[in-house]
């Protein structure tokens, strides 16, 4: 197997959550790493995924709200640095693919199960062949220990459980290790 990192130029990941019950709030992070360990990125069965996400690197557009973030009521970025995951199963289901690892965030650890999608292959205009693949989950943020919230007057929470995390990344095989 060949392990191949990610073009984090052309890569991204999101992720949205409800707030005030009623609209999403969307957010992504901009310093990550990835791997995919494969013989052949064009069939990911028995490959090995991994990615790690710097906590600090929160962004949704809002510096008040981004700074809460990293703050101990939830990321505590100061103190658990990145979200890591590390795949322990990737299978084909039908034309997509389950990717099944271990995901931890402030030192907890939960399995969970990303819907992949491999999207194709193209040549860059240097010439060099680049494939893409998405990825999508959703996990309860408490779960994690992120379970800060406020009680709104009208009933319901400030900020919903369930967080959909969608990675969108981009190999480049020029850039194997």
């Amino acid at each position: 197997m060949t392990n191949w990192t990610i073009d984090t130029a052309h890569s991204n990941i999101s992720f949205s959550v409800k707030h005030m019950m009623v609209s999403k709030v969307r957010g992504s992070f901009g310093e990550y790493s990835a791997i995919v360990s494969a013989t052949d990125l064009t069939d990911l069965s028995g490959a090995g995924v991994e990615f790690t996400i710097q906590t600090a690197s929160i962004d949704t557009g809002n510096e008040d709200r981004d700074n809460h973030l990293r703050s101990a009521d939830f990321f505590d970025a100061e103190a658990y640095p990145e979200i890591t995951f590390r795949s322990t199963r990737v299978e084909k289901d039908g034309d997509d693919y389950k990717i099944t690892g271990d995901m931890t965030i402030k030192d907890v650890t939960k399995p969970v199960t990303f819907n992949a999608e491999y999207n194709g292959k193209g040549t860059n205009p240097w010439g060099v062949d680049v494939y893409a693949f998405e990825a999508e989950s959703k996990l309860n943020r408490e779960d994690f220990g992120l379970t800060w919230n406020a009680a709104l007057e009208t009933g319901g929470v400030l900020v919903g459980k369930d967080i959909k995390i969608q990675l969108d990344l981009q190999i480049n095989p020029a850039a194997a290790e």
